[in-house]
């Protein structure tokens, strides 16, 4: 069944299309060359972002940072262990992955430390690297307020990720 899902999608936008009278050709090669544009115009703020997560982690300021923060994280019942996590996690997605991955590995994927990682990934974002991508196409420099609220609602998410796994 998942197999079809993509090919009727796309008949089904054919359908409307010559329903609609609109020329499906044409509207794919705009939105292709929009895409380049896109990638053209977001290059710069993506490689900011990539050096700046190389720069905390090559440097070790990003576990000098989870040590002054873990009591902080503990207080609001974080495990220390994840404090690192916590940090780089609004920085990057696939360097999350791989401390997810190394966390399991000393942990064991059942452990409450991996639990509480697990959901704290599926329930946080990315948050520089989504501001840097859709920010820097609709031109939007004053980000006083989306900055501080993304990273409290994924601190709030921490918090609640690592109670609800203490329950279960």
């Amino acid at each position: 069944m998942a197999n079809y899902i993509i090919p009727v999608f796309i008949v089904l936008i054919l359908v409307y299309s010559l329903f609609k009278k609109i020329n499906a050709y044409d509207c794919f090669v705009s939105g292709a060359r929009n895409a380049i544009d896109l990638c053209i115009n977001t290059f710069p703020y993506l490689v900011a972002i990539f050096s700046i997560v190389e720069l905390l982690e090559a440097s070790g300021l990003s576990s000098e940072i989870s040590k002054l923060t873990s009591p902080v994280f503990g207080f609001l019942g974080i495990p220390s262990e994840l404090t690192e996590f916590l940090i780089l996690r609004p920085f990057t997605g696939s360097g999350s992955i791989g401390m997810l991955s190394n966390l399991f590995s000393i942990y064991g994927p059942d452990s409450y430390i991996s639990k509480c990682a697990s959901v704290i990934m599926s329930c946080s974002e990315t948050t520089f690297y989504v501001i840097a991508v859709y920010f820097s196409t609709t031109k939007i420099k004053k980000l006083r307020y989306v900055i501080p609220v993304c990273l409290l609602s994924a601190l709030i998410g921490a918090v609640i990720s690592c109670a609800v796994c203490r329950i279960i």
